[in-house]
């Protein structure tokens, strides 16, 4: 077989509602460093780049007059994010402490992995995945 085409994911880009809000939850909520940050004048449109891990980064956009997501959670297109935690009782309770209320943990029955959900400025899903 051949070597797979894709290395690794490198970003996933998000439009937000409010920009700053969503900027602010995910460096100062989530502690997701800022890497970059532009407004691009001809589309009317900022374009915040935050690091996940290395190589690994989130993109998050503002355009004017955004659609809204269509459903929740089963709509097309991207259904959640995933970050990867080593501890998510640890995880859960600083976000507690930041005003982020997540579901009930929960035990992936395949992977034996504990999980749980919660949601960003726009009701984005995010999944917290302990890894270890």
């Amino acid at each position: 077989m051949s070597e797979p085409l894709l290395k690794s994911i490198h970003h996933v880009a998000l439009i937000c509602s409010d920009c700053a809000r969503s900027r602010a939850f995910y460096s100062e909520t989530l502690g997701l460093p800022i890497v970059h940050e532009v407004y691009r004048k001809e589309r009317d449109s900022w374009k915040c780049d935050l690091q996940v891990s290395p190589g690994v980064q989130l993109e998050l956009f503002s355009f004017p007059s955004p659609p809204s997501r269509p459903s929740h959670p089963e709509a097309q297109g991207l259904r959640h994010l995933a970050f990867a935690v080593d501890d998510i009782d640890a995880a859960v309770d600083t976000l507690a402490t930041r005003g982020v209320t997540c579901e009930s943990i929960r035990v992936d029955e395949y992977t034996g992995r504990r999980f749980t959900f919660f949601a960003d400025p726009d009701h984005q899903p995010i999944e917290l995945y302990e890894a270890s």
